[in-house]
This record gives structure tokens, C-alpha cells and sequence, in this order.
């Protein structure tokens, strides 16, 4: 049996209360028909992907919304990131990435903004080349019916963080095997500047201890999905 969450407002069919066990979801064109079913004109929908660091949550996004058009709009947490000359105030720089080093308030109260549909909300866009995020980037109209954000802390239950998973409808757990996660994470630090070498020590260190929190979010999601291997 899959294991798939049915958007109702109903609190225990949101994020955090899973409704079965299942294999998960791997086909692409199956997981566009569940992102499609979650529309539903004159309503908001919020759907969650999660993961740890390069599982392919962005990418995921990506086809979604590419397949959907104008019904989606992807918001990603990354935009609150807070700046690198804050980290190093104070004295995270090193470890950016890791869920401290995050606007967790902001975040949850743009996704609050979102679920009540205003007429017009701007969120932030993290640019990997700039490593900054850019403030009032992604236009979302009120009348999207789909919002699809991602992110790796969405299932933590810490905090702010802990108020995430009821304002989705639905969150999906990005999990490709390990070595091609770690494989896919060190050629996209390498594609953004670090030498082979500095993108391994990052995948292994703050990125793995990253993904050890994520991982714990799991059993919260309301489905699993394996991409095929990106070429």
C-alpha cells in the first residue's frame, strides 16, 4: 500500500500524523498527478518537500512546477538563511546550513501569510551563486491555488520549526540512496565554486551532521519519494 495524505482540514491528516506504511513513490509522472489532485480552484494548498542536504527536494520542485504552470509557485525555506556577515557575528559562518542559522520566525509567519491567500505576498529567493538570499524575489498571486515549498528542517518539531507542519497539507520525504545523495551534494558544492576536495569535507561534516536531523523528520512525512538518478 502507498503511503499518501489526504488534503482535508482535519489536523490529524496533516503533516506529522502519518496515515500508513508504503514503499515510496517513484515515479515522476505519479507524483505530478498527486501534487495536480491537491488543486482546487478558489482554495490555498501548501504542499512540503523535505529531505536532507542534495536530496533533490529543488529538483522535485522544479518538475512539479514546471508540470503544473501558473496553478504552482515554489517557495523555498533557504530564502531565510540569515546573512553571512550575521553568521559570523554570531559565530556560525562555518556551519551555514545548519537549522540555527535559519529565520525560522520569518519563515512560518510568510507560510501563515500564504495559507490566508492575501492578494499579493513577495518571498525571499536564495541565490546559490551569491550565497545570499534575495528579499521580496517570488511574486505569489492570491489566486495560486498551489504553493509547493522545500526545505530540510519543515518536520522538525523544535521551536518555530514546530509550527510548519500544520500549516501544509502534505509533506513529502525526499530520499535517494545515501551515496548518490552524498555524490549529488559534493557535484553541486563544486558547481557552485569549492574544489573537489572542500566539497567532500562539506557533505561529510556540517552537511552530514545536517542530514542526521533531517533523517529524524521522516517518520513525520505523509509520503517517501526516490527520484530516479539525475544524469
Amino acid at each position: 500500500m502507498e503511503e499518501v495524505a489526504i488534503s482535508i482540514p482535519d489536523d490529524e491528516n496533516r503533516p506529522g500524523h502519518r496515515l500508513a506504511a508504503a514503499a515510496p513513490t517513484t515515479d515522476p509522472a505519479e507524483l505530478i498527478s498527486a501534487a495536480r489532485s491537491l488543486i482546487m480552484r478558489g482554495q490555498r494548498r501548501i504542499l512540503g518537500l523535505t529531505g536532507a542536504p542534495g536530496a533533490g527536494k529543488s529538483t522535485l520542485a522544479t518538475i512539479l512546477q514546471e508540470a503544473l504552470g501558473r496553478d504552482a509557485v515554489v517557495v523555498g525555506m533557504d530564502g531565510f538563511h540569515l546573512r553571512d556577515d550575521e553568521l559570523r557575528r554570531l559565530g556560525r559562518y562555518e556551519r551555514k546550513g545548519a537549522i540555527d542559522t535559519f529565520d525560522a520566525a520569518g519563515y512560518v509567519h510568510l507560510l501563515q501569510r500564504l495559507r490566508s491567500r492575501e492578494d499579493l505576498v513577495y518571498a525571499p529567493l536564495f541565490d546559490r551563486a551569491l550565497e545570499e538570499s534575495i528579499g521580496s524575489a517570488v511574486p505569489v498571486a492570491g489566486d495560486v491555488p498551489l504553493i509547493i515549498t522545500e526545505g530540510n528542517y519543515l518536520l522538525v518539531e523544535d521551536g518555530a520549526w514546530g509550527r510548519i507542519a500544520a500549516l501544509l497539507d502534505e509533506c513529502w520525504y525526499v530520499e535517494p540512496a545515501e551515496d548518490v545523495r552524498v555524490n549529488w551534494l559534493i557535484a553541486r558544492h563544486v558547481a557552485f565554486g569549492r574544489s573537489t576536495e572542500e566539497a567532500r569535507q562539506r557533505a561529510a561534516g556540517s552537511d552530514g551532521d545536517n542530514a542526521h536531523v533531517v533523517a529524524r523528520t521522516r517518520g513525520r512525512a505523509t509520503r517517501i519519494v526516490v527520484l530516479p538518478q539525475q544524469t
